[in-house]
């Protein structure tokens, strides 16, 4: 029937032309026993494109798609397979584009994070493992974030990355590559900026609302009577600094003074109550859709080993509760990260080390949710491209205030040496 369509349309001189391109599989390529077929077809025939279908052999259509576009998984047994994807037009005709695969072994890849069909923070982190019935075992896992866009690749069969993706629907693939040729794909639907909540705040650093307070050594309690020109310990935050920085605006955060062992903390109220950023949720609408969070910045430091620890904190105050996921750096006090124990008052130290660069810029990602049961779950730290994942659950404590907050604080030692930090790039992630 198409042969008499297609000889029609040369006698009428109505012939439209068209095309097939494939995105995924590759041609020539090995793959897994699932593969994944992305192509897109177009044609000058007025009425466009009908359908498109893929043929595994000669007359073995076993996929058809309305439209233009084809996305689907398809299972095959191992071998060799020519196989077409063809569209069809309203004009009668069709044109096809050949495939040859190699299906290998088989494999599986499993993926805790992100979620299939989840919205998700600009910065998302991928989580996952592969297995192969390859007596070689896997030899290294990667994501695409679109069909050809291999965005990250690592060797072995663990993954745990950070990505930063634009808004928008990503129809992301992690595949995992065994060393007998073959390969499995686990594709990964995500939303980032996804929900009506979804948001990012973006360089914090250069904008309004950060207050200092001095803490001295050794109750560590705000000091209601410090000011930023001590004596007992020193702060400033001077913004618009050209150099050191990234974005040619950073922020300068300094601390000193005469009682050694002395802190200081910066605390910026995004929404909620005392709200810097023009968000202050009167009718309570936003904060308690809130579960997620990204801490993301870059910090530069002459000589780290003169601060005594360097802490980022995300702060959330909703229905009674506070919910404090305090980060620190300890630098001088033996290079590793502890995360903060609310109930208890109290550090724990994770084992994970912390080891900032001098004289370079450092950059830290911080994630951390409250969960559906209500308790914080510190998910994971990244600094300088290596994550570190916690999966740690504390309890809340009571409270009476409302909102969103972050805090950025610097330590003295044991001199109560001056020195000072450079921030750049301080976005924070909420959803």
């Amino acid at each position: 029937m198409r042969k008499f369509a297609l000889l029609l349309a040369l006698c009428s001189g109505t012939l439209a032309s068209a095309s097939v391109s494939v995105s995924a599989p590759a041609n020539g390529s090995t793959v897994s026993p699932t593969v994944q077929y992305v192509a897109s077809a177009s044609s000058s025939c007025p009425k466009g494109v009908s359908a498109m279908g893929i043929y595994t052999a000669p007359n073995q259509l076993v996929y058809t798609a309305q439209g233009a576009k084809l996305n689907t998984l398809l299972t095959l047994n191992p071998g060799v397979y020519h196989t077409v994807v063809e569209e069809w037009d309203n004009c009668g005709g069709s044109s096809a584009t050949p495939v040859t695969i190699t299906v290998g072994s088989g494999g599986n890849v499993s993926v805790a994070a992100p979620k299939n069909n989840s919205p998700v923070s600009p910065t998302v982190q991928y989580v996952a493992s592969a297995s192969s019935s390859c007596a070689n075992g896997v030899s290294a896992v990667g994501i695409y974030t679109a069909p050809g866009q291999l965005a990250y690749k690592t060797s072995g069969a663990q993954l745990n990355t950070l990505l930063t993706l634009n808004p928008g629907v990503y129809e992301t693939v992690v595949q995992e590559w065994d060393n007998c040729g073959g390969s499995a794909v686990a594709p990964v639907t995500i939303t980032v900026g996804g929900s009506s909540n979804s948001s990012v705040f973006t360089n914090l650093h250069q904008q309004a609302g950060w207050t200092g307070y001095g803490l001295l050594a050794p109750q560590y309690n705000i000091c209601t009577a410090c000011t930023p020109s001590g004596p007992q310990v020193t702060w400033d935050m001077t913004q618009k600094i050209s150099s050191p920085s990234l974005s040619g605006n950073s922020a300068r955060m300094d601390v000193g003074g005469e009682t050694v062992y002395s802190d200081v903390l910066w605390n910026n109220h995004l929404i909620g109550d005392f709200s810097s950023q023009g968000m202050p949720d009167y009718n309570h609408s936003i904060v308690p859709n809130l579960h997620n969070f990204t801490y993301d910045v870059y910090f530069y430091v002459e000589d780290p080993s003169v601060s005594q620890a360097e802490e980022f904190d995300i702060n959330q105050f909703v229905g009674g509760y506070s919910y404090i996921w305090g980060h620190e750096c300890r630098i001088a006090g033996g290079n590793e990260w502890d995360i903060w124990d609310n109930p208890g008052q109290k550090w724990h130290p994770t084992g994970i080390p912390c080891n900032p660069l001098p004289n370079a810029w450092n950059h830290l990602v911080l994630q951390v949710q409250r969960t559906s049961d209500n308790h914080l779950l510190f998910q994971s730290i990244t600094l300088n491209g290596v994550t570190s994942t916690l999966n740690y659950y504390e309890n809340p404590t009571p409270t009476t205030w409302y909102g969103v907050t972050i805090n950025y604080q610097q330590d003295g030692n044991y001199q109560q040496t001056p020195y000072s930090v450079w921030l750049d790039k301080l976005n924070f992630s909420y959803w």
